[in-house]
């Protein structure tokens, strides 16, 4: 493992793979949109060990230049959301594909593509539904490719708790989303339900580390593999994880799926929008580790838990700011 290409090496976990990728000795070649604000990755290694290059994924000639004598592959590339040329059949399948294929004529020993968990091709979330198409292809071009699903993905620069955290120091109200409406049980009222959707959130250091199994253990050849964390929590459990972290507290709203679209339906043209109407699709599913499939502890590691990581970054949202002493925790 000389050269490893990563694709979306300068995002949320790529940063955590080019650090271990560059103390495993690679040199590291990592191909984005815009290397300039990629920079910040070479200090991970030594002088000329990481190299961030411009790549259009879009392109055939731009793929196969960024992965000429690449020993291994990382794709790392996906969007939450759809603007432009950036569409999820071109990034998730065709971008894909067009990787897997680049990887396979230079001759790469090993592929591994991210996926997420919850893709399926029968699936009404157009997210959903283009990363199950890109793994097809991904397969068809390159079949001991090592696949990755991981459920919400947690750490620094997360997309998910940093926004949470955000909306609680500014809004006194937080959402449940997949709540019922409240109805009457046992005598009382049932605000929440069965407290929403569900999650298995998995850390972005093992996430990392799952990804440097695909790239260095010839057993993942042609596996895929679901990634969540130790437990399984509802949404209403992770608003709670969240208010006990930052040590705030907010009303906790449940809200229905009707009321998530509607919200979703305006939100979804701000430029860089927190909810879509394809998101509250994916939030009709559960997203947890189904089973079966092959998880982080087949590929020998454990996973860390929300309560140990989450304050070592949440903290900067506590009120009084991150020195400030709480018994919250």
């Amino acid at each position: 493992m000389s050269l490893v290409t990563v694709f979306g090496g300068s995002g949320f976990i790529g940063r955590h793979l080019v650090q271990r990728l560059t103390a495993s000795g690679a040199s590291v070649r990592v191909a984005v949109r815009d290397p300039i604000n990629a920079s910040f990755l070479k200090p991970m290694g030594d002088v000329g060990q990481v190299t961030p290059i411009y790549v259009d994924v879009h392109d055939d000639s731009s793929v196969a230049n960024a992965l000429a004598g690449s020993d291994a592959v990382v794709n790392l590339i996906g969007i939450l959301y759809e603007r432009g040329t950036q569409q999820f059949d071109a990034i998730h399948r065709d971008a894909a594909t067009r990787i897997a294929r680049a990887a396979k004529a230079t001759g790469a020993s090993r592929l591994v593509h991210m996926s997420a968990l919850g893709a399926s091709e029968t699936s009404q979330s157009r997210y959903a539904w283009s990363k199950a198409a890109g793994e097809t292809a991904v397969r068809d071009v390159y079949p001991d490719a090592v696949i990755l699903r991981p459920s919400v993905v947690f750490g620094p620069h997360d997309n998910f708790f940093n926004l949470f955290a955000s909306l609680a120091r500014l809004s006194p109200v937080l959402p449940v989303f997949g709540c019922p409406l409240p109805s009457f049980k046992d005598g009382g009222v049932d605000i929440y339900g069965d407290g929403g959707v569900k999650f298995q959130p998995v850390y972005a250091g093992d996430v990392a580390a799952a990804l440097m199994k695909g790239v260095t253990d010839p057993s993942t050849n042609g596996q895929t593999y679901e990634l969540g964390g130790p437990t399984v929590y509802s949404f209403l459990s992770l608003m709670e994880l969240i208010l006990t972290t930052t040590d705030r507290q907010c009303l906790l709203a449940p809200t229905p799926y009707f009321v998530a679209s509607l919200q979703a339906f305006f939100l979804q043209f701000l430029p860089r929008p927190p909810l879509t109407p394809d998101q509250v699709t994916l939030l009709r599913s559960d997203n947890v580790v189904s089973g079966a499939m092959p998880t982080l502890l087949d590929l020998g590691i454990e996973a860390n838990s929300a309560e140990v990581i989450l304050p070592t970054y949440l903290d900067k949202y506590r009120r009084g700011g991150r020195f400030h002493k709480t018994t919250a925790i």
